[in-house]
């Protein structure tokens, strides 16, 4: 892999989460669950399993001071770790995926992701929030309707959800396909193979 790719990679998925804070209809749409998810499945070299982690760190910086600014809200320390411990659970995930890999493991591994990310950070606002009754339906409240002066809980998660499938898709779709080129194994030389054989 040439050396500029991983700092393309980089500043592109730093950049797009960045302007996505700008666009409300982007909340959680951003490509760097499925960027870490999809370096396990198919990075051998797990030096380049940081990549994911560096683009999260640097859009960090940004967003925690944009956030401040306009919205006087500063994110804390045991919600930053316990985001970037959902984003760490997809790099087993994604080894998990890359020994049993077809496009039905791909996309179930994505859609893990999206539930963890989504229950462990709204379990977290729950907790550490005071507007929340620590109770079973303050707990529901958390993770479905949210704060009634912002947008639903699910609809994060929507969001969420279709950025990990979409990218992870997109992803996946160019290294397989690049694997294909080269004659490596590939999901599309399977699925080659497959339909060579019904005919």
């Amino acid at each position: 892999m040439p050396v500029f790719t991983p700092i393309a990679v980089l500043l592109l998925a730093s950049a797009w989460r960045i302007v996505a804070a700008s666009h409300p209809e982007l909340a959680n749409f951003a490509p760097i669950m499925a960027l870490t998810f999809c370096s396990a499945v198919y990075l051998r070299d797990k030096r380049l399993w940081a990549l994911p982690f560096a683009a999260l760190a640097l859009s960090d910086l940004f967003l925690d001071h944009y956030y401040a600014t306009q919205f006087g809200e500063q994110w804390t320390w045991p919600s930053v770790l316990i985001r970037t411990g959902c984003f760490t659970l997809a790099l087993p995930l994604g080894a998990a995926v890359a020994r049993r890999k077809n496009w039905l493991t791909l996309f179930s591994g994505a859609t893990a992701s999206s539930l963890i990310f989504y229950l462990a950070t709204n379990t977290d606002a729950w907790l550490r929030d005071p507007f929340y009754a620590k109770t079973a339906s303050g707990w529901w409240q958390a993770i479905t309707i949210g704060h009634p002066e912002f947008m639903p809980t699910f609809f994060f998660f929507r969001n969420t959800l279709l950025s990990d499938v979409v990218f992870t898709g997109l992803f996946a779709a160019a290294l397989e396909y690049a694997a294909l080129r080269v004659a490596q194994p590939s999901l599309w030389g399977r699925r080659n193979i497959v339909l060579h054989a019904k005919a």
